[in-house]
């Protein structure tokens, strides 16, 4: 699968994405994987950032909200008309373009920092992306992205329950099976039945690497690694949002931070 038809899948997704996100039914992203990334985030305000990906826009915005000067690309016009929507409504100073995170249209030692939330895994060519976010990065300035977790979240998981319901096992398969588009369908678990039974599921195209793969690319770029966490699900959040009892097991997330030496 080639970069255009990754972007016509995400333009397929984005209007139903943004209604279902905005209303809440993203919940891994809302009261996990967002409040995370921000709690291990170096502090932004005053700084120029680049939001590689950024859908909707809801996460850039919070980088504006952080006192970033913010710019942000995503593929699906969609995407970018709805993120545009948004900043009209509550201007934040942000400017949104659509754009390739292969093909980044910035100049050399631009931006003082590049997020990329969940966008990453999407890209056909990762490693072609991170050299772009490399190269539009000032020396010293810092790239910090989440991912699926390579190891936890393969193109076989399956989620083991027991007859209550609850989460007691992550069964990982098909970790060294690489993939390159091969397009997986799902909804936002969270979302009423009504709503799900009346739009269509995503196709999100996956570009599964393992580990190794995602640490060497970023090696292999230039970059130096500087932080990893892995959000997980404490026992009090898994009571009030069983949802997301999984992580309680294994990590859904990998939240990586890497820099451009000075």
């Amino acid at each position: 699968m080639d970069a255009n038809d990754v972007a016509a899948c995400w333009e397929a997704n984005a209007e139903v994405w943004t209604r279902h996100a905005r209303a809440g039914y993203d919940l891994y992203r809302d009261a996990q994987n967002t409040p995370a990334f921000f709690a291990h985030l170096p502090p932004v305000a005053g700084l120029e950032g680049l939001d590689i990906g950024c859908g909707e826009g809801g996460n850039t915005r919070k980088l504006a909200q952080a006192g970033a000067r913010m710019s942000a690309i995503d593929v699906a016009p969609t995407f970018i008309r709805h993120a545009r929507e948004a900043e009209e409504a509550q201007p934040l100073g942000i400017a949104y373009q659509v754009a390739d995170a292969m093909a980044l249209p910035f100049p050399a030692a631009h931006f003082d920092f590049a997020t990329a939330f969940m966008s990453l895994m999407d890209v056909p060519g990762p490693e072609r992306a991170v050299s772009e976010a490399l190269r539009v990065l000032k020396p010293g300035g810092f790239l910090q992205f989440s991912i699926l977790h390579p190891c936890f979240a393969t193109p076989g998981r399956q989620v083991v329950r027991d007859a209550e319901g609850r989460t007691t096992a992550i069964e990982v398969r098909a970790y060294f099976d690489l993939t390159d588009g091969e397009v997986e369908t799902w909804r936002f678990g969270a979302a009423p039945a009504e709503e799900k039974a009346r739009v269509a599921p995503f196709r999100v195209p996956r570009f599964h690497r393992t580990l190794s793969a995602w640490l060497n690319l970023l090696i292999a770029a230039g970059f130096v690694i500087e932080h990893l966490h892995e959000p997980g699900c404490d026992a009090e959040t898994a009571r009030r949002l069983p949802y997301l009892d999984d992580t309680r097991v294994a990590p859904l997330f990998l939240h990586v931070r890497v820099r451009k030496p000075a």
